[in-house]
């Protein structure tokens, strides 16, 4: 399997280049495996948040066939689970 790259000309102050050189060799890899493998935890850092902002966006949507037919359903509560504050749906909570 051969993945694709590209280049990028990236302009580091001096001081950060260092750290980055300095802690490339204690973790064992080139500089570029460094620089590569921080800048793909920042994006799997971000990426999550943009996941569950458009899931957040359509809660309560459910599709069949194609056409929206509910939208921000709640449960109903039965007397009895009503008082068990273990049996709130979180969206009771403060």
């Amino acid at each position: 399997m051969t993945t694709k790259t590209s280049t990028y000309p990236l302009r580091l102050p001096r001081s950060l280049k260092a750290a980055v050189e300095k802690l490339s060799k204690q973790d064992r890899t080139s500089v570029n495996q460094f620089v590569v493998m921080a800048v793909a935890e920042k994006v799997s850092a971000m990426t999550p948040a943009e996941y569950f902002a458009e899931r957040k966006a359509r809660a309560g949507v459910l599709f069949v066939s194609g056409q929206k037919v509910m939208r921000n359903w709640r449960p109903t509560i039965s007397a009895e689970a009503s008082t068990s504050p273990e049996r709130l749906p979180l969206s009771a909570l403060p």
